[in-house]
């Protein structure tokens, strides 16, 4: 999040530590389906579209299962597909956490509710080894989320 890291109601911050997919929305939309309050627009945003950062594609909205983000739900925490995929990688979330369309569909398709999110302030390759190279998602295993 471009206010950095907590999970105080109103602080536009991203939550850290466990949480669990709480809710999946937008299944079967066409990548790049705009969302407004976790309902469709009617509108089609295409990757790296100037002049808005619109929800976009699928939304895993999170619930926190722990103290210091008890309040995730309840502030509309989301994993969810972004238009401006050139920010990828840049604090500049209110909060959430931002995918390229056609990643957060995939994930979308391999995760079931209640299966446990952890969100840490670190690179990816540092918590998850397996992804030190920059492989992308493949299957899920035991451990969650695996690159291949």
């Amino acid at each position: 999040s471009k206010y950095g890291l907590g999970d105080w109601r109103g602080s536009y911050r991203t939550p850290l530590g466990e949480l669990e997919i709480a809710q999946k929305i937008g299944g079967g939309m066409p990548p790049g389906t705009v969302f407004k309050d976790r309902r469709q627009t009617g509108e089609i945003v295409l990757p790296n579209a100037t002049g808005r950062d619109p929800i976009v594609s699928r939304i895993i909205w999170l619930r926190g299962r722990e103290p210091q983000n008890a309040n995730a739900f309840g502030r509309d925490i989301y994993i969810h597909g972004t238009p401006e995929e050139r920010t990828l990688g840049l604090r500049v979330s209110y909060g959430c956490v931002r995918m390229r369309s056609n990643d957060i569909i995939k994930l979308y398709e391999m995760v079931g509710l209640g299966a446990q999110v952890t969100i840490v302030d670190a690179p990816l390759g540092e918590v998850v080894p397996e992804l030190a190279n920059g492989t992308q998602i493949a299957s899920t295993g035991p451990r969650g989320i695996m690159g291949h």
